[in-house]
C-alpha cells in the first residue's frame, strides 16, 4: 500500500512556532534567524550627538545605555534601545566622566578623572555625589566591577607612559594592586577569578589572578599587538574578552587563551569602549571619538555585566 503523507496546514505551523518561541523566550528563537548579521557594526546614534570625548558606555537591567559627555563634557547622556540620546545628567562643576559601571543595586558609578573621584549616581533622584576620591591618582579612567561590587580603576599617567590599578570597596577605600605602563581598559573575567588591564602606549594585556578579597597574583602576558593603541574592554558570558582598538577602528574579540577569534571593523576609527546590553545581552555598544557617536553590532554570547544584572 503507498505511504500518505500529510502535510499540515500553514496555520498549523505558524501556531506551532509561535507556541515555541512564547515557550523558550521570543529572542532565542529570534537569534536563530540573525546570526547572519553578527559583528556587523552601524550606526545607533546620530553622527555628533556626542563631542568628542564620548567615553564610557554601560547599559542597566532596563536596557538603557549610558554615556558620558553628551552636548558638551561633564555630562551623561541616555540612549534609549531605539537609538534616541538626551541629557541624564549634568555633573558637578569641574568634573569629567570617564568610565561608567552599574553595581548590583542598580547604581551607577562614574570614573571622574579631572577631580580624582569615583562619582555614584542615584538613578531615582539623579543625585550625584563622591563614592570615593584618590588625590595620589593621576586620573582614573575606566573601571571594572566584580560580582561583589567591589570596584577596579585604571590610573595612566600619559605623559610617563606610566600607570597603577586600584581597587576601592563597596567602602569607598583605595587600594593601591599594582604599577604598570599606561593603563587603560579593565575588565574582571565571569567568575571573579581573572582581572585584565591593558597598556595603550605598550600595547600589551596582561591578566592578573585574582582572589576572593580582591588581591592580585601571577601577572602574566594574555596578548600583544603589534601595531595601534587599545582602550575599554568587557566579557562575554563565555569569557571571551572584546577590546576596543583605537586607531584602527576595530574591536577585537579574544578567547580565554588570549588568542585572536574575531575582528569586527566600525565605521570610526576612534573607538573609545564598549558595553554589553539589548534585550538578550547580544548587543555591543560603541562609543566612537572621531565620529561623536555609538555604533552597535549584534554577538554570539551574551556579556557578562548583563548577565550579573539578570541574575540580581
Amino acid at each position: 500500500m503507498k505511504a500518505i503523507h500529510i502535510v499540515p496546514p500553514r496555520t498549523s505551523i505558524k501556531t506551532a512556532l509561535l507556541s515555541l518561541c512564547l515557550s523558550t523566550g521570543f529572542f532565542a528563537c529570534q537569534a536563530q534567524n540573525t546570526d547572519k548579521d553578527l559583528f556587523r557594526s552601524s550606526a545607533f546614534t546620530p553622527l555628533k550627538s556626542f563631542p568628542s570625548g564620548v567615553e564610557g558606555p554601560a547599559v542597566n537591567a532596563s536596557g538603557t545605555v549610558y554615556a558620558v559627555n553628551f552636548g558638551k563634557q561633564g555630562t551623561v547622556g541616555q540612549v534609549t534601545q531605539g537609538g534616541e540620546a538626551s541629557l541624564f545628567v549634568a555633573l558637578p562643576a569641574g568634573s569629567i566622566g570617564n568610565g561608567i559601571r552599574f553595581n548590583s543595586k542598580g547604581e551607577m558609578f562614574i570614573a571622574d578623572y579631572t577631580k580624582h573621584n569615583i562619582l555614584k549616581v542615584n538613578m531615582l533622584t539623579k543625585e550625584v555625589s563622591v563614592f570615593a576620591h584618590n588625590a595620589k591618582m593621576s586620573q582614573p579612567n575606566d573601571i571594572a566591577i566584580d560580582s561583589k561590587d567591589r570596584l577596579y580603576a585604571s590610573d595612566p599617567n600619559w605623559k610617563a607612559s606610566a600607570g597603577r590599578i586600584w581597587s576601592i570597596d563597596t567602602n569607598g577605600k583605595f587600594k593601591l594592586l599594582d604599577t604598570m605602563g599606561t593603563a587603560n581598559g579593565i575588565e574582571v573575567s565571569p567568575d571573579d577569578k581573572r582581572l585584565y588591564v591593558n597598556e595603550s602606549v605598550q600595547r600589551k594585556v596582561w591578566v592578573y589572578d585574582l582572589s576572593a578579597d580582591g588581591a592580585i597574583s601571577n601577572k602574566r602576558l594574555f596578548h600583544e599587538f603589534p601595531d595601534f593603541g587599545m582602550d575599554g574592554m568587557r566579557c562575554d558570558v563565555d569569557g571571551n574578552l572584546y577590546i576596543s582598538r583605537h586607531g584602527k577602528g576595530t574591536v577585537v574579540k579574544l578567547s580565554p587563551a588570549g588568542k585572536v577569534l574575531q575582528e569586527i571593523k566600525l565605521i570610526g576609527k576612534l573607538p573609545s569602549n564598549v558595553a554589553f546590553g539589548g534585550p538578550d545581552g547580544r548587543t555591543m555598544y560603541v562609543t566612537l571619538q572621531d565620529n561623536g557617536n555609538l555604533e552597535s553590532f549584534r554577538v554570539d554570547k551574551p556579556g557578562r555585566e548583563w548577565n550579573m544584572q539578570k541574575k540580581k
